[in-house]
């Protein structure tokens, strides 16, 4: 099934760069497009349940989905895997 999130805090290259690396390494994970411009991850997955795994995974990232929660310390992540994202 394909998937379209609207996130948070999606930047630049370096965060999609983040985003792609880590989404992708997961099960059940293909077909990962980042869309800095519109603030979108796309991606195939087999279940609904694949679905919320990706959710957390971005929140852990620094990049929750739009509408939720962004406080200080999500924003403060988001940099740091920006950073990251640009040095790989």
């Amino acid at each position: 099934m394909n998937t379209i999130l609207y996130i948070q805090n999606l930047k630049c290259g370096g965060c999609a760069h983040t985003i792609t690396k880590n989404i992708a390494a997961m099960e059940h994970i293909s077909n990962v497009e980042v869309g800095v411009e519109e603030s979108t991850v796309a991606f195939d997955c087999d279940t609904p349940e694949s679905v919320q795994l990706v959710k957390e995974k971005l929140k852990a990232l620094g990049y929750p989905e739009d509408g939720a929660a962004n406080n200080f310390g999500t924003k403060a992540k988001s940099y740091v895997s920006c950073a990251i994202g640009k040095i790989s």
